[in-house]
């Protein structure tokens, strides 16, 4: 009996293999809407990072202790938010059999999202308390809202691209299209942001908003789930004999160590990366006297497209994912360093050229080595419960958010900053959360990595063979 029912699934993983192999051409249109969704994601997200935090603290008037606490507040909601969105939707809905179970939650999560984004820049006048329960409100809605077409937006990527030669194709094409999200999440605020005037922000919000809804609806064709996406899916929901419950896929999560190496990593990333963003208006505004900061990010913007060829580069030479995010990472915490002692503008802008070398490349490879882990857990458990796991991704980046709230918030309060913002010693604060934090959350970052990390290239060509004959 147990010799047919391995027969049979043979069977199965055969022809499911062969449509996952017919489905492995996947034409560069497709790949380019794909990575409209990276666009999208950096947009909202460096908005978020970068004005969010200055906006209530110089702009409404909101103590940066305050801000603060509704930042790690949200951190914390999102420690249960995210993994959960995962694990819900990532459960068949009515919609699972025509439309597949992802691409549903990601319609209704981009075009809503964009809109939740507008509010947050939009708190009402009055008490302190009645401001920061409006910042609390609106981050969690957004946040939730985001959450909900994020996490599933990558969770398509290690079943819709399948080969690695397609993984390597397609991530350079939507790093490419991400970069300008990045631009466009930086540098577009420069040009309707004016320091000291509230009303600005809600203008740009708006704009954002409208820009966020016609990528949203270009994205839809590069994350259509493919007959052959959902007939896995179905296949695999029938052959489950239980239900595995939320506690149980945490606990499968964090026993996979090569998992929690690359969520690591990518806390400290984003915390250092959220914390330099987020500074640069401060560095705009308070160490180059108001100056526009548009240049800036704009060398770093020039910066990433100038690497991104760079580290295709190494990826022919060095064919670890693993490796290469590693390297990116040191270079981006060696690059942070200079912008500690920079004093000119055009000083600023050289650096956070040399900064977004490294950048590029480390955006640029993120998502293949986060498909390789995905590979090894499916390849391990035999099942595709890939949302859980993204769910914690989405809420490490998030958790970043409360690192720079409360490094800004102790930064500023023992430099004075909110008595006199261009003091010495405030000044000299800016610069510790612009360079020498993201430095050092960087460089712990990479340690912790190669302490854990053990997937190398070889393990993660045996772990696509595997999901091949398990049809997967």
């Amino acid at each position: 009996m147990e010799t047919k029912k391995q027969g049979n699934g043979t069977a199965a993983a055969v022809a499911v293999g062969a449509s996952a192999q017919d489905e492995g051409r996947v034409g560069a249109p497709i790949m380019a809407s794909y990575g409209l969704g990276k666009f999208l994601a950096e947009f909202l997200t460096g908005a978020f990072a970068s004005l969010v935090f200055k906006f209530y603290e110089t702009e409404v008037g909101l103590s940066s202790g305050l801000v603060a606490l509704a930042i790690v507040i949200y951190s914390a909601w999102n420690a249960i938010n995210d993994p959960l969105i995962g694990f819900v939707t990532a459960r068949p809905t009515p919609l699972t059999q025509r439309y597949g179970r992802r691409f549903p939650w990601i319609v209704a999560g981009s075009l809503s999202c964009v809109g939740a984004f507008a509010l947050i820049f939009a708190p009402p006048s009055g008490s302190a308390g009645l401001v920061f329960l409006w910042l609390l409100a609106s981050i969690c809605v957004y946040d939730a809202l985001y959450s909900a077409w994020e996490v599933n937006y990558q969770s398509i990527f290690p079943d819709k691209f399948r080969e690695e030669t397609t993984r390597a194709k397609a991530a350079g094409i939507a790093t490419l299209i991400g970069v300008l999200g990045v631009a466009g999440g930086a540098v577009l605020p420069t040009f309707f942001v004016r320091y000291g005037q509230p009303a600005t922000y809600m203008k740009n919000a708006g704009i954002f908003a409208a820009v966020g809804v016609i990528v949203a609806l270009l994205l839809l064709p590069g994350v259509r789930e493919t007959p052959a996406m959902i007939r896995r899916f179905m296949a695999q929901e029938d052959a489950r004999k239980e239900k595995a419950s939320f506690g149980a896929q945490l606990k499968e999560a964090f026993s996979n160590r090569n998992f929690l190496a690359f969520i690591l990593l990518y806390f400290f990333y984003q915390s250092a990366t959220i914390s330099m963003t987020a500074s640069i208006h401060y560095v705009g505004d308070y160490l180059l006297g108001g100056h526009s900061t548009t240049l800036i990010f704009a060398g770093m913007l020039a910066g990433d497209l100038v690497g991104i060829p760079l580290w295709l580069a190494a990826r022919k030479r060095v064919r670890s994912n693993q490796k290469l995010l590693a390297a990116s990472a040191v270079g981006l915490a060696l690059f942070s360093l200079p912008l500690m002692v920079v004093g000119s503008y055009w000083g600023f802008v050289a650096a956070m050229f040399a900064w977004g070398l490294s950048f590029g490349g480390f955006w640029m490879i993120l998502t293949p080595a986060m498909a390789d882990v995905i590979d090894e857990i499916v390849a391990t458990t035999g099942k595709r419960d890939d949302g859980v796991y993204i769910g914690f991704r989405a809420f490490a980046g998030r958790l970043a958010y409360a690192v720079q709230a409360i490094s800004f918030w102790i930064v500023h309060s023992l430099s004075g900053f909110a008595t006199d913002p261009r003091s010495t010693q405030a000044r000299f604060g800016i610069r510790l959360h612009t360079a020498l934090i993201p430095a050092v959350l960087l460089a712990v970052g990479v340690f912790v990595f190669l302490k854990l990390n053990t997937l190398d290239e070889k393990r993660a060509a045996a772990n696509q063979e595997a999901l091949k004959r398990l049809g997967l």
